[in-house]
């Protein structure tokens, strides 16, 4: 199924790829992932996220625009922004993209220690990574059944219904 099945009237929790692929506006997906997102500001399907999800986002538009802005190979950029605060303080696109997600008006659902509890038996029981049990967690915790993502690795979690951009 992709972004484009996601019925109106439903709701959706938003896997980090989704908003990364807008801002970036990836060749293959970016068209859709703003396509969904253009249908959540108009209220026509409601969007959920986490405040983990905002921060896998926002690290990631940090890492893509400092490749970007000072030419650097991926590999190993956070160590390199780590070792030099100043370039990380020219940065602001990321932070940008950020503050527009939130305008989005998506509801949030905040990490509890027991969610972080149940995301790890989670991992152990499907062999998720954590953040991706999180994600999990919380939607069932919510009674979530839609998911809008690309990893198909959420196929393995019985009761989720994966949306993919195309």
């Amino acid at each position: 199924m992709t972004f484009a099945d996601l019925p109106a009237g439903g709701s959706v929790f938003l896997d980090s790829n989704t908003f990364i692929y807008h801002f970036i506006s990836d060749p293959n997906y970016g068209a859709a992932c703003t396509s969904l997102l253009e249908r959540l500001e108009r209220h026509e399907v409601e969007g959920w996220t986490s405040p983990h999800i905002l921060a896998e986002v926002s690290h990631r538009l940090m890492t893509i625009e400092a490749c970007s802005t000072f030419g650097w190979a991926y590999q190993g950029v956070a160590a390199r922004l780590r070792r030099h605060p100043e370039h990380l303080q020219k940065l602001h696109r990321f932070h940008e993209a950020v503050s527009r997600i939130i305008l989005l008006g998506l509801r949030t659902i905040l990490v509890t220690d027991l969610h972080v509890e149940q995301a790890a038996e989670i991992s152990r029981q499907y062999g998720l990574l954590t953040n991706d049990c999180l994600l999990i967690t919380l939607m069932q915790d919510r009674g979530l059944k839609n998911l809008a993502s690309n990893d198909s690795d959420f196929d393995r979690i019985p009761g989720i219904l994966r949306y993919a951009p195309l």
